[in-house]
């Protein structure tokens, strides 16, 4: 499904490669008379999407860091003598934002060096962790077990629903499909470059996290005790109770700089988004926003907006961790949202709308695999907006 989604919006974007991404190739793909309106709404859902991802990814981020602290603290009588706060996580999240704000400020032949970087280590540490867990994990769960076995950990009731409801955390990874394009204007050969690059990350993000989840579960092997975790984080556990706490820290950390990474390339996308956005004056002090910083020859104002917004969005979490959590969770509709409302657009106008392609088309496939991804996403997205867990409280609403 995720791949329908990404070869949808890569035909789009091959055809008009900008920073605007999706938001852009809206006005290509509607009537002149209904362009402010389609862009307005697109537009709103791809840059608040993507900021929540920013917000989302640093927090889990942060979340990582103190979990790692708290596993090399003390522990007597079944917990750690450190344990997190709230307004720990989010400061150290605040910080976070801060030096990933900082990276992405770079000129775009820096950024180019270290991005470079990010898929080969992505890669490498993936595979690398995955082998270790297999051989250094005690008492390991049967195949049969890991593929048959169904836990019910929602509370509603139901297996099924529960299994659909587990797309949350896989829609929350496989998102932001337009994410390359927001480079377009500072990559050579955009038109190609970027929809190979779309669809090359969701076939290697999907095959490394499969391998990954796979390894998680046959590493399940005191399920109750690890989803209970002192750690806070069952992820956590599963690394300590593999590697000890030596172990467990050097593999962890491994895992904290891919996520990290990931924060790195969600803020550049979402940077180059607000900058296109603005650029249009689609936001408050539009002008302010899209200036080009003289010395990097990059949006530099748009990046320390995106910094701003997403630091005032994890302040939530200093009140109530649940209500911080449940905004980021909107991260994964309102993009996939906002990609099939232009691929929605594309197809009902196309007969009133001169479109050209691009070098990168779907041919006769284009429209069954467009309402395919059209379908999904409307259907899961309203799964994902029921509450993951019952029973409903005011501390998990």
């Amino acid at each position: 499904m995720a791949m329908c989604i990404a070869s949808s919006v890569a035909e789009l974007v091959s055809a008009y490669p900008t920073a605007g991404g999706m938001y852009f190739v809206t006005k290509k793909v509607v009537p002149s008379d209904q362009v402010p309106i389609w862009a307005w709404i697109v537009g709103w859902c791809n840059f608040l999407g993507q900021t929540a991802g920013v917000s989302s990814v640093a927090y889990t981020v942060a979340q990582m860091m103190l979990a790692c602290a708290s596993m090399n603290s003390g522990f007597w009588n079944g917990q750690y003598s450190y344990e997190p706060t709230a307004l720990h996580t989010v400061l150290l999240t605040i910080v976070l934002l801060c030096v990933m704000g900082a990276i992405c400020s770079l000129t775009t032949r820096i950024l180019h060096r270290i991005i470079l970087w990010f898929a080969p280590i992505n890669l490498l540490a993936t595979g690398s962790i995955c082998i270790a867990l297999l051989i250094l994990t005690p008492n390991k769960q049967s195949a049969t077990w890991v593929f048959t076995n169904v836990t019910d950990g929602s509370g509603w009731g139901s297996k099924g629903f529960s299994f659909l409801l587990g797309f949350l955390s896989v829609a929350w990874t496989m998102t932001d499909y337009d994410g390359t394009t927001h480079m377009s204007e500072e990559t050579h050969d955009a038109a190609i470059r970027g929809p190979i690059a779309i669809r090359t990350a969701v076939l290697v993000s999907g095959l490394a996290g499969w391998l990954l989840t796979i390894t998680f579960c046959f590493c399940l092997s005191d399920f109750e005790g690890i989803v209970r975790s002192p750690t806070g984080m069952a992820a956590a556990q599963i690394f300590l109770n593999a590697g000890g706490r030596l172990g467990g820290t050097v593999m962890w950390f491994f895992v904290i700089l891919i996520q990290f990474f990931t924060g790195c390339s969600a803020m550049l996308a979402d940077t180059r988004m607000a900058y296109a956005f603005a650029r249009d004056d689609a936001l408050p002090f539009s002008n302010f926003w899209s200036k080009i910083n003289t010395k990097t020859h990059t949006p530099v104002n748009s990046v320390w907006l995106v910094v701003m917004l997403s630091i005032l969005l994890n302040c939530v979490g200093i009140g109530s961790t649940q209500t911080v959590v449940a905004i980021f969770n909107i991260t994964a509709p309102a993009l996939d949202l906002s990609y099939i409302a232009v691929i929605f657009a594309h197809m009902i106008y196309r007969d009133r709308v001169p479109f050209v392609e691009g070098p990168y088309t779907l041919g006769k496939l284009s429209r069954p695999v467009n309402i395919v991804a059209i379908v999904w996403v409307l259907f899961i997205s309203v799964v994902l907006f029921f509450p993951p867990l019952r029973p409903i409280t005011p501390e998990n609403m």
